[in-house]
């Protein structure tokens, strides 16, 4: 029957039962976004992660998703944080999609790091949208925390702390107007980010659901690419452009993670299909580097454990699909 939308059809049972197991299997394989183009042997062997792959079904799942949440927790508008990066905009435009242009209202947050295009692509998404927008910049906020600091961070050099003072500015920010107009904030997590602990609890991890929080980094552009499918609606630069917590000068997110069509791939071996480090290494992927991500993926449990609802859309989605302990010595 019809994915993602409600459907009729009547079935006969014992017709049913004489349905082979891999044609169940296989029908199964499809529905998520697995390539079977180098599947090994057996049923159950898929080997490789391909982003455009069913990219059409995730979207539709997507927008299902966010809004079926709205609806039968009787909520009726979101609100969601505009940085001018992908992972807004594609979140942004699921949204829209989902609820109607005029129950999303998106908040441009400025900062001294963001850079002018941000700004000014922020903008261009709403306007080909057509939701509302705000821009509040959080330059005398942040400095407003600084000046109170000050003293206890005695003089010490720039860290992570100044930049999530940014981060968890904006996430006060956007949960004040929420509360205020009785909005669902959405957050915009991509999957790639959680799973290495890429966010700022508190800050971008606020939020009461998880839009892309199990779509990897990859598979967001592809669905970038699939929402311009007809015409621009996300500009043309918020996907090109290298992606950017913009938190200090000339930030770029592959400053800390190694680039996401590799990270990708080491993730998923690991999270769907459930690798260990021999056999992930085995396929040819740096050692150094697979114990750089796996160590990620263990000493960040803590943080996904309090991050919001996810929409699953992948057979290992965190949250309810992945169950760890939160304490664990993986892998040594």
């Amino acid at each position: 029957m019809k994915y993602f939308e409600e459907d009729y059809a009547v079935f006969d049972l014992d017709q049913l039962s004489h349905v082979s197991k891999s044609a169940v299997t296989t029908a199964a394989k499809e529905f998520y976004y697995y390539s079977a183009a180098e599947v090994g042997k057996g049923d159950d062997t898929i080997e490789y992660l391909t982003a455009e792959k069913n990219i059409d079904e995730i979207y539709q799942a997507l927008i299902l998703g966010i809004r079926d949440y709205f609806k039968k927790m009787g909520f009726g508008k979101a609100i969601l944080g505009s940085s001018g990066g992908i992972d807004s905009a594609v979140t942004q435009a699921l949204a829209v999609a989902a609820l109607g242009k005029e129950n999303v209202r998106a908040v441009l947050m400025p900062s001294e790091y963001s850079s002018s295009h941000s700004v000014s692509d922020a903008e261009l998404l709403s306007k080909n949208l057509e939701n509302p927008y705000d821009i509040i910049p959080i330059k005398n906020i942040y400095n407003a925390f600084l000046g109170e600091l000050k003293p206890v961070f005695n003089n010490l050099p720039f860290s992570i702390a100044e930049e999530n003072i940014q981060s968890r500015t904006r996430g006060n920010l956007l949960m004040a107007i929420a509360n205020k107009f009785n909005y669902i904030l959405l957050n915009t997590s991509n999957k790639s980010e959680l799973a290495t602990g890429y966010g700022t609890l508190y800050g971008d991890m606020a939020g009461g659901l998880g839009v892309l929080g199990d779509v990897y980094k990859m598979q967001v552009f592809a669905l970038a690419r699939y929402i311009n499918r007809n015409k621009e609606l996300i500009p043309e630069n918020i996907i090109t452009k290298p992606p950017s917590a913009e938190l200090r000068p000339d930030q770029k997110d592959s400053d800390s993670l190694p680039e996401y069509d590799l990270l990708d791939r080491v993730l998923y071996e690991y999270i769907e299909l459930r690798n260990g480090p021999k056999e992930i290494i085995a396929k040819g992927y740096d050692a150094t580097l697979v114990a750089r991500i796996l160590k990620m993926v263990n000493t960040n449990e803590y943080k996904r454990n309090q991050f919001c609802p996810i929409i699953r859309v992948s057979c290992k989605a965190f949250g309810v699909g992945r169950r760890v302990p939160i304490v664990g010595k993986y892998l040594s």
